[in-house]
């Protein structure tokens, strides 16, 4: 099911402190990517690195590090994830499935940065399940029954722990976003759900800076900014 112009009429929000956020330059891809979940195609080597961080002291879980990086092309989106993990856990594994209760990585995508009301959310576990949606903010109202087209999503197991590589198509945004050209911002965060109750522990990109784990504050997303 597609959104369109209902897209365009969430109420638009003062722009957050953009010093306040992390910044990540998405470089052009310089070759062709195979998404395998290997993480061995030339063109990984030359984007920049994330390493997450851990926001709540208060969780018990281990801190295993996680580092993502982004590139894109004309096509889509590319974004890979390199997880230590010493116990990985997969219970979900159907489309749509609560991934996020596995051990997960997830990107909260907003193509329309003078609003904080709407963006997509990717769930995907250590097993290459997704669960995508349209989130609706303020309230957290779900749209489940939006299915991203194209989305191609795959994951390996290493020693010491897992990776996982996806390409999103650009068509996906075009309710509020065309695809980007050099020196166009979006807003993103990235995160990982690692371990299992009750010693489990989230890591973000960008500090959503709330008293308990929840990764789900736009006015927090960092930027995205496209480069040649």
């Amino acid at each position: 099911m597609r959104l369109h112009l209902v897209l365009l009429c969430a109420a638009a929000v003062p722009a957050f402190c953009q010093s306040s956020v992390p910044r990540y330059e998405v470089k052009r891809a310089p070759s062709a990517i195979t998404v395998d979940g290997k993480l061995d195609d030339k063109a990984w080597e030359t984007a920049n690195k994330i390493d997450l961080i851990f926001p709540w002291a208060a969780q018990t879980g281990a801190k295993q590090k996680t580092t993502a990086r982004l590139l894109w092309d004309d096509n889509n989106l590319y974004v890979s994830y390199a997880c230590d993990d010493a116990d990985i856990t997969v219970t979900h594994t159907q489309h749509d499935d609560p991934t996020y209760l596995d051990d997960a990585v997830e990107i909260f995508i907003n193509p329309l940065p003078s609003q904080t009301s709407v963006y997509y959310g990717l769930e995907m576990n250590a097993g290459a399940v997704l669960y995508d949606y349209i989130m609706f903010q303020p309230g957290g109202h779900l749209f489940k029954q939006f299915d991203l087209r194209g989305v191609k999503l795959a994951t390996t197991r290493r020693d010491g722990g897992w990776n996982l590589e996806v390409s999103i198509p650009w068509p996906n945004f075009e309710a509020l976003s065309k695809p980007p050209k050099p020196g166009t911002t979006w807003t993103a965060n990235i995160n990982r759900w690692d371990g299992t109750e009750p010693h489990r522990r989230m890591s973000n990109w960008s500090d959503p800076q709330t008293p308990t784990p929840n990764p789900h504050v736009p006015q927090r997303f960092g930027e995205l900014v496209f480069v040649q």
